[in-house]
């Protein structure tokens, strides 16, 4: 249910973002108004926040790896919305993605079967250290700009914070000391939505969110392993896991590659025999 909601809301985001001026976090109040002013965004925002209510119920029933694998399968849906149900216009690379992301979710699924998975409560500094790696990850993401798109880059920083607040949120499942978590979780869930909308400023939903949808999930799964203590299950099922968080893995590395441009527009064509006959 969380994982329709808030994919759902995405990419209403998405369609509201990419009709509004440029946002700038140079000029935060007035970036805000024109969100809060978009029937459209605060439809999408409300959307992700029940379905993000669904998600911190989730986390009460069942370890952090499990409740971030099943929410994965929210790219599918996320595809299916960006493109209005004609899965014909996603390319190839997109398809191929959606389609190692569900064949992750069934290894999951078979990998369950029989199971009974367990977790027990992180260090204090461990969780410190790996919020604090995660956000200066974001921060350096959009920061500096490397070989990825830019809705891709800023997709990941997304991921990133999101991951930290997903942590953050299973935290205050513990209680007692782990409510100061509630800090994090606002911080990084706030942080993470703004960079989102710059994001979608600058290529697809499914671009954006979609890199931001599974490295939100891809991280908190490693975590659940790491801070959590999360065992595999023995045997095939273990191997069924493995493979199931590394198609994760592999479908946030498809959408993150920049589509392939031609060498040569028909524009700079035009003018490259525009020139010839020229000196002709």
């Amino acid at each position: 249910m969380s994982a329709l909601a808030v994919n759902w809301a995405y990419t209403k985001e998405h369609d509201a973002v990419a009709a509004l001026p440029p946002l700038s976090p140079r000029r935060p109040f007035r970036s805000l108004r024109l969100l809060l002013g978009d029937h459209g965004w605060l439809l999408g925002f409300g959307t992700e926040t029940a379905g993000w209510l669904v998600y911190v119920a989730a986390l009460r029933l069942a370890p952090l790896s499990l409740v971030q694998a099943v929410s994965a399968s929210g790219i599918a849906v996320l595809a299916l919305f960006s493109v209005r149900g004609h899965l014909g216009a996603l390319s190839v690379r997109e398809r191929l993605a959606v389609g190692i992301a569900l064949l992750g979710l069934v290894f999951l699924a078979l990998s369950l079967v029989g199971a009974r998975p367990t977790s027990h409560t992180p260090h204090v500094a461990a969780v410190l250290l790996w919020l604090a790696a995660s956000a200066g990850g974001a921060v350096a993401l959009i920061v500096v700009r490397i070989r990825l798109t830019r809705a891709a880059a800023l997709g990941l920083a997304t991921g990133l914070l999101f991951a930290d607040g997903d942590i953050s949120a299973k935290l205050l499942t513990y209680g007692g000391i782990w409510l100061l978590a509630i800090l994090a979780l606002v911080a990084c869930y706030a942080a993470g939505t703004s960079v989102l909308q710059a994001a979608f400023q600058h290529g697809s939903a499914l671009t954006a969110a979609g890199i931001a949808t599974l490295v939100t999930n891809a991280v908190p799964i490693a975590a659940g392993f790491v801070l959590f203590r999360e065992a595999l299950p023995p045997g095939t099922r273990g191997v069924l896991q493995i493979a199931a968080f590394a198609s994760i893995v592999a479908s946030a590395a498809l959408l993150g590659r920049p589509a392939s441009t031609r060498s040569e527009t028909p524009e700079t064509l035009t003018e490259a025999e525009t020139s010839s006959a020229a000196s002709k």
